[in-house]
């Protein structure tokens, strides 16, 4: 069942990462999104079929991933560049 799984994200995640980098998309930043999308799926997968619950060091954990991605959307600019 979990090859199935990984199956279709596979199919998902090929034809998006094309499209993503024609419109510009760095590779860096489609590999954050697919992370964050994943650990989002992870999250109500744990929660609502294994009933697990989430703990704070879980959540911190996730804050910390959100606040790397969010680096990764920067807009940085080099210094002293105009």
């Amino acid at each position: 069942m979990s090859w199935l799984i990984a199956f279709v994200e596979y199919c998902f995640q090929v034809p998006a990462n094309r499209i993503g980098h024609n419109f510009g998309i760095s590779a860096a930043q489609l590999k954050t999104i697919q992370e964050v999308i994943t650990f989002t799926v992870f999250c109500f997968f744990s929660l609502l079929y294994l009933k697990e619950p989430l703990k704070w060091n879980h959540l911190v954990g996730f804050a910390l991933i959100a606040l790397g991605a969010a680096f990764v959307f920067a807009p940085w600019q080099p210094t002293g560049s105009q």
